[in-house]
């Protein structure tokens, strides 16, 4: 395969990503190597749908195979939500660390901690023709935010069997047991 596009645009996304295709054969190159304006309404229900769409379009847009992934994080103290609506709940907060804040504070009054992360792959390598590989992890949120790598809900999510958030750990060690990483080698072994 000459060229492989990952429809992302988020650089922490990219960089785990590119560290996870290190070493094989394959070109790959994301939305920050090409000159793309527009992108398309991210409208699925779930998870797979929302990744479907994406490389639907990075594959019509570039006429290459492409994929693309759609995560979230789902927390029990908010009756397993935001779950695909992660984004947008993000952003819903005037900052990151108040979006966490309010996680960690629902948290303390329900007593719930549990959570997971879930990750869908879409892979679109003709038209009509897509392959969805999925990843998740369980864990719980901490009781405060911690670290100061990652992105997103890392820094208030212990994986289970762990006593660190995501965003202490280095990209390696999250990358040795993400979601979205199980996600990626399911995709890679698909290409092996």
């Amino acid at each position: 395969m000459e060229k492989l596009l990952f429809f992302s645009q988020n650089c922490g996304k990219i960089s785990e990503v590119q560290k996870l295709f290190k070493g094989l054969s394959i070109n790959l190159i994301s939305l920050k190597d090409l000159d793309i304006k527009n992108q398309p309404n991210e409208t699925g229900k779930s998870f797979p749908e929302n990744a479907r769409i994406k490389s639907m379009f990075g594959y019509k847009h570039f006429n290459i195979p492409c994929f693309a992934d759609d995560s979230g994080i789902c927390v029990e103290a908010l009756d397993w939500k935001p779950g695909v609506l992660s984004k947008n709940y993000l952003e819903s907060f005037e900052t990151n660390v108040d979006c966490l804040k309010n996680i960690i504070n629902q948290v303390k009054q329900t007593g719930k901690k549990k959570a997971l992360f879930k990750t869908s792959i879409c892979l679109t390598l003709k038209e009509n023709y897509h392959i969805v590989f999925e990843g998740k992890i369980e864990g719980e949120i901490s009781s405060n935010i911690i670290g100061g790598g990652g992105f997103g809900y890392d820094p208030i999510f212990i994986p289970k069997g762990h006593n660190e958030t995501f965003a202490e750990m280095s990209t390696y060690r999250k990358n040795l047991l993400s979601h979205r990483s199980i996600a990626i080698s399911k995709l890679i072994n698909f290409f092996s």
